[in-house]
């Protein structure tokens, strides 16, 4: 089951930062943020798994910058422009 939650958030982390790097419009940008918290999230289940606190104490602080990222973009009224 582990190898599981680490190919997903493997694989979560690099959609989520091949839409950031496309940047496409705000919505995706936005939509890519929460794949990113999803990802985050996959990586300190795997990091309290295997006790790797480095792992954990990084993916507990881009959970806190991607939850930023998702209200910036797809919750704040006043969104990042598109350009």
């Amino acid at each position: 089951m582990i190898d599981v939650v680490q190919w997903a958030a493997t694989i979560l982390t690099i959609v989520a930062a091949s839409l950031i790097a496309a940047h496409i419009s705000v919505k995706v940008t936005g939509a890519a943020f929460v794949v990113f918290t999803a990802s985050s999230l996959l990586w300190i289940w795997f990091a309290s798994a295997e006790s790797d606190h480095g792992l954990l104490v990084t993916n507990i602080v881009l959970t806190a910058i991607n939850l930023t990222g998702v209200y910036r973009y797809l919750l704040s009224d006043k969104k990042p422009s598109s350009a």
